[in-house]
């Protein structure tokens, strides 16, 4: 019996925690603790030792797919590509667009990234951070000059305050969790805001349940009570920061007063001044937040909020301080290092910049150019256009992302599809996006490919290969060097390697720039900014200077804005959404997983017993739950657990998808749904209908 043990990454949270995939025959079988690993210490959470399951599934995607007569016929990846590449040819750059993926290598999305900017010439390129951090890369890119994870996750452990902000952190990163549990025990005080009482707010000191999107009102009214008490730190706002002026006369308002935040929070007001209080007089204090902060109209306004606050009390570049944005996927963080996003190349390098448009230009070496140096679409843009402008978007390639699922009001999504000309998706399972698709590429998943992922904390990491991919399946570099020399490029993918691509990336992206495989092939890997091969990587962001040009932090001065739906005489209460602990995202990974589907089999829609009452409701009796954008028939889940006049759903179960009813209206700048507000009503179904 040949068993071997091959280390690598989760492919699931931003955590980044490592374990070993159990080897038999050349096929996994299984999990086994990793423990030198200092992320999560040879520990994992159930979707971590159940990542194994959905790798062999059967339904995995074995060989391409063309769409013939309405029906999927497989075809030789020649046809594919030939298919493939005679219509993007067909097309002007401004009418394609990509969607990368936070699921795969940061070497896969500077791939894609190079093949959409190089060979399609597009400058519309996307992923899913626009649904869940855009706005904190925008909000603490303003504030600090970097949009990233201010300090690493052992370092919450150190912290003597956490506050726990927009984040179920217990269920959405258990080994995050797991620090924040240690610093507890070390003596730190522990505050969770969250309309919910999630298993993270039943370990607080201080829980207070609030109303969704009231957050900016929430930090603000802290912020008064911290400056009219004279708790601020001085010193660091003297010479680490400017604009505290303009701040101190928003806040100090009297719509801030801790009297009129409890009318819009419905948080009591000695909580607020207990909160305001601890978080100040802590020798250091943290800020933990995820999509609760981030997936609002006012989402870059509550990331530039959580950052006020840190600079106001000095708890930036230091141990245990921080604003530490919690993220979702695995490598969400990755993909838009890589720049996969519509308005930077790698390492954040604006394409509008001249200088940065050339740099690239000249490293790639096209014959003809690379894309316009202008911004691109945003993918919720994307589906804005193709519903609202048909013809001006006319083809789509996307790689491992499910909009069918994850993007808010799916029924304006797929309209949104279903009017592009041609739609290419590569993914490794037959997905409800993948079914609208004209071509279907089967791809490896992360146990069958080489590469690396950065993690929540920055922390760059190896994936290994421990099996070979089924089938016809292939890497996701691989079929775009393949593709791009059916188009005439192959000269600018010579790649033979993940490594090969790595050591690209690394050339052309400075906070990567003293990284390669050998000093990352080893536990503790490295964080970046790392510019130099000398240089030991950073875990800390901001000692001593900020990211601007200047190192000066700014403090923006923002305004409490309502929801952009709030709850009226039709749709009475306020729908939230979420994650559970045994699934993830859009469940395509986690519902093949037959451990982790049996624990949560299907989704619920949570009310508090007193909405139940008024409704004639019962536990785990069918609803149906109704927005201007679609309904759902959920069973309802009664628990105590929730604020009266507060629903909440998962986001995991196709069968009844809570994005049917989310809002897709959009923060300004960053272009991020409101997922975390909308206005709901719920109705018991009646017999017959």
């Amino acid at each position: 019996m040949d068993i071997n043990y091959v280390q690598t990454t989760c492919p699931y949270c931003g955590t980044g925690c490592s374990f070993n995939l159990v080897v038999k025959d050349k096929k996994v079988i299984g999990v086994a603790p990793y423990h030198r690993s200092p992320v999560n210490e040879g520990k994992l959470c159930p979707k971590g030792n159940y990542a194994h399951e959905f790798i062999n599934s059967p339904d995995r995607l074995t060989t391409p797919l063309i769409k013939k007569n309405g029906k999927f016929e497989p075809a030789t990846w020649d046809e594919a590509y030939d298919l493939i590449a005679k219509k993007f040819k067909s097309y002007k750059p401004d009418e394609m667009a990509c969607l990368a993926s936070a699921r795969v290598s940061n070497e896969e999305n500077y791939a894609m990234m190079k093949f959409a900017r190089g060979v399609l010439k597009t400058r519309h390129i996307d992923h899913c951070a626009r649904l869940c951090h855009a706005s904190t890369v925008a909000g603490l890119a303003a504030s600090f000059g970097s949009g990233a994870m201010t300090n690493s996750i052992g370092d919450i452990a150190q912290s003597k305050c956490v506050f726990v902000l927009g984040s179920n952190t217990f269920e959405q990163h258990p080994l995050i969790g797991r620090r924040i549990v240690q610093a507890h025990e070390n003596g730190a005080k522990l505050i969770v805001a969250d309309p919910r009482f999630t298993p993270t707010a039943k370990q607080a000191d201080l829980y207070m349940a609030f109303v969704s999107g009231s957050d900016v009102a929430i930090l603000n009214g802290m912020m008064q009570e911290i400056i009219r008490n004279g708790w601020e730190d001085k010193e660091f706002i003297k010479t680490r920061t400017k604009d505290y002026e303009k701040l101190k006369e928003v806040v100090m308002k009297d719509a801030y007063s801790l009297e009129n935040v409890s009318k819009i929070s419905k948080i009591p007001v000695a909580q607020l001044k207990t909160a305001a209080e601890w978080f100040a007089k802590a020798e250091s204090a943290c800020i933990c937040y995820s999509m609760g902060i981030t997936q609002h109209t006012v989402g870059v306004d509550n990331v530039k909020s959580t950052a006020n606050i840190q600079m106001l009390t000095g708890n930036l570049g230091k141990a245990g301080g921080g604003v530490n944005a919690l993220r979702g996927q695995n490598n969400v963080q990755g993909a838009c290092d890589m720049g996969a996003l519509p308005v930077v190349f790698t390492g954040y390098q604006k394409v509008i910049d001249e200088a940065a448009h050339k740099k690239f230009s000249d490293a790639w070496g096209f014959p003809d150019g690379i894309c316009e140096a202008k911004n691109g679409y945003e993918v919720t843009t994307m589906m804005d256009v193709l519903a609202d402008k048909p013809g001006e978007l006319k083809a789509m390639y996307i790689m491992g992302e499910n909009p069918m699922i994850s993007d808010p009001d799916l029924h304006h999504v797929e309209k949104a599809l279903k009017t592009l000309d041609f739609l290419v998706v590569q993914d490794i399972f037959m997905t409800e996006t993948a079914e609208l698709a004209d071509v279907v590429l089967p791809a490896a998943c992360y146990a069958e490919r080489d590469g690396t992922q950065t993690s929540t904390e920055r922390r760059v990491q190896m994936w290994r290969v421990a099996q070979a991919p089924p089938g016809e399946a292939k890497v996701d570099w691989q079929i775009f060097c393949e593709l791009a020399a059916k188009m005439g490029y192959a000269k600018q993918f010579p790649w033979k390697s993940a490594e090969d691509i790595f050591t690209e990336i690394a050339k052309v992206t400075p906070s990567y720039g003293g990284m390669n495989y050998a000093r990352l092939n080893r536990p503790e890997a490295l964080h970046w900014p790392c510019p130099t091969v000398e240089h030991p990587g950073s875990p800390i962001l901001h000692i001593g200077r900020f990211s601007h040009p200047d190192g000066i932090g700014v403090f923006t001065p923002i305004e409490w804005k309502p929801p952009a739906e709030v709850p009226d005489a039709e749709y009475p209460y306020v729908l939230t959404t979420g994650r559970c602990l045994w699934h993830w995202h859009t469940g395509t990974m986690t519902r093949r997983s037959d451990s982790l589907e049996r624990e949560e089999p299907t989704g619920w829609i949570e009310m508090n017993p007193e909405d139940a009452k008024a409704l004639d409701i019962k536990d785990h009796e069918m609803v149906r739950a109704m927005t201007r954008r679609g309904q759902v028939n959920v069973p309802a889940r009664v628990t105590k657990d929730i604020m009266k006049g507060v629903m909440f759903m998962p986001f995991h179960f196709k069968e009844c998808a809570a994005n049917v009813l989310t809002n897709n209206a959009l923060d300004p700048v960053a272009k991020i749904p409101e997922f975390k507000a909308c206005s709901v009503k719920v109705e018991k179904i009646k017999e017959g209908k």
